[in-house]
């Protein structure tokens, strides 16, 4: 009898407006793709089960409005992230250029409890744009940025023609698969929760 095991994985994904977090997730989770730009609103969220070796995982992938009057919303969605995606069009600069300040952002709202070990992936969207000729930022320029920041995992995908997207999110699934086992050790030592009727007026630690 195989023992297996069934993992939710919070993944986080960011980056400025446009630069396709929602159509990369409809392309891995729905294999679809629309022309038509709508900006997210707020979070959302979709799930996908893959199986890796032998655990059943599900990905919950949260969408986050890349706009910055939704950016104070991000406390409530970072907390518990297994994995952080941090995306941006490889045809504008400013996005690659703001990768800095989603990182920083993210490291400090969610406040995980080594900031140097949490894992990240950076993903370098739109390669299909024009053939590649109008981008920007080279690939040398994206993975010595990983680099610097700690050997964050890189890969190169093109939503629309559903180039790399699975491969991305397959590694970024095993990614947060080795910070959830981190997470487990520390889940298992929190105390368990009163219910409300329950709950005396002293203190209970």
């Amino acid at each position: 009898m195989s023992m297996r095991r069934r993992t939710l994985l919070k993944v986080i994904v960011l980056g400025d407006s446009g630069v396709g977090k929602t159509s990369l997730m409809n392309q891995y989770v729905h294999k679809k793709f629309s022309q038509q730009y709508k900006a997210t609103i707020g979070a959302d969220f979709v799930t996908k089960e893959l199986q890796i070796d032998d655990r059943l995982v599900t990905l919950q992938i949260w969408d986050t409005a890349g706009q910055e009057r939704f950016q104070s919303l991000g406390v409530a969605f970072y907390r518990g992230a297994d994995c952080c995606v941090l995306v941006y069009d490889v045809n504008v600069m400013k996005s690659f250029d703001s990768l800095e300040n989603w990182h920083e952002e993210f490291l400090k709202q969610a406040n995980p409890s080594d900031p140097r070990m949490f894992p990240f992936t950076v993903l370098g969207n739109k390669i299909d744009i024009d053939g590649g000729n109008s981008r920007v930022v080279s690939e040398k320029k994206a993975k010595d940025w990983c680099t610097s920041k700690g050997n964050i995992p890189y890969f190169e995908t093109s939503a629309k023609e559903d180039y790399n997207v699975d491969a991305a999110f397959l590694c970024i699934a095993k990614t947060a698969l080795s910070n959830e086992y981190d997470q487990d050790i520390y889940f298992q030592a929190m105390p368990e929760t009163v219910p409300d009727n329950e709950q005396s007026g002293g203190c209970a630690c």
